[in-house]
């Protein structure tokens, strides 16, 4: 399954003035209630900087034909990108999401997995970025398919709202 991130907003989260196709904007990730919800900001409306706690952050342009609602597939460094803010952010909170994030990147061959150890009576799986990342260290959550396809569909829900 892809991740998708919703179509950028109608309007600016701050100061709520439309945006307009060409309009650049910044778009930011952060997680509410443990979910992950997308913000999106005019120029005029940002502050600078992201605030605290936020999962991921990148500027857009607002496109100037939208032909449809219909929410465009993330690609795979945009992801890429996003899980390693997350690695990052060492958050306990999110060790499921970023789990099932690097299987995803496994699956599309952007992370590799070196080899697996245990630490502690834990499953560590010690991964690299195929362009020479890493390594990374992501604890195997042990999650059955019902678990990973939740944590897919609760991802993708969030990232949609």
């Amino acid at each position: 399954m892809d991740y998708q991130v919703k179509p950028v907003g109608k309007t600016c989260a701050s100061t709520g003035e439309l945006f307009s196709p060409g309009d650049r904007c910044h778009s930011i990730l952060i997680e509410e209630q443990g979910e992950v919800v997308r913000f999106d900001y005019s120029l005029s409306g940002w502050t600078g900087h992201p605030p605290e706690g936020f999962l991921a952050h990148w500027q857009t342009m607002i496109p100037e034909d939208e032909q449809s609602d219909q929410p465009k597939p993330l690609d795979t460094e945009a992801l890429f990108e996003f899980f390693e803010q997350m690695t990052e952010d060492a958050n306990p909170a999110q060790e499921k999401i970023k789990y099932v994030l690097s299987l995803l990147l496994m699956q599309k061959k952007r992370l590799k997995l070196e080899r697996s150890d245990v630490q502690d009576e834990q499953t560590m799986l010690r991964l690299s970025g195929s362009q020479g990342e890493g390594p990374y260290l992501i604890r195997d959550q042990q999650l059955s398919d019902e678990e990973i396809q939740q944590l897919q569909q609760e991802l993708t829900a969030a990232i949609y709202r």
